[in-house]
């Protein structure tokens, strides 16, 4: 079963950047998908980005679009969220999860990782 375990938040001022660290334990293959998401207070959990385990193929909410960058690193079972040009916006609880389908839907994604915080300031 895969297990997931974020890393890296924390605060930074607008316009800054800060890169999240996904660790992939548990039983990845080429099936395997991890996307990113997001929740802020009193917010609905968002879709921000999604990656093959592979690579091969990525997207990203239009929010983040040209802002952030997924990227895997398959020999250290590691996906990065490389985050720049942070806005007070992007402030919210960041996870990262698991699932074998292409999807923006945080429920077809029955893997989850316990989410890292953080916040913009202005």
């Amino acid at each position: 079963q895969v297990r997931l375990v974020e890393s890296g938040g924390g605060l930074v001022q607008a316009g800054g950047s800060l890169r999240l660290s996904c660790a992939v334990s548990g039983g990845t293959s080429s099936s395997v998908k991890i996307g990113w998401f997001r929740q802020a207070p009193e917010k609905e959990r968002e879709f921000a980005a999604r990656i093959f385990w592979n690579g091969r193929s990525t997207d990203y909410a239009d929010s983040v679009k040209g802002r952030f960058t997924v990227s895997t690193d398959n020999s250290k079972n590691m996906v990065y969220l490389q985050m720049n040009s942070l806005k007070p916006e992007d402030t919210a609880v960041y996870y990262c999860a698991a699932t074998t389908a292409w999807s923006r839907d945080p429920g077809n994604y029955p893997t989850w990782g316990q989410g890292t915080q953080v916040t913009v300031s202005s």
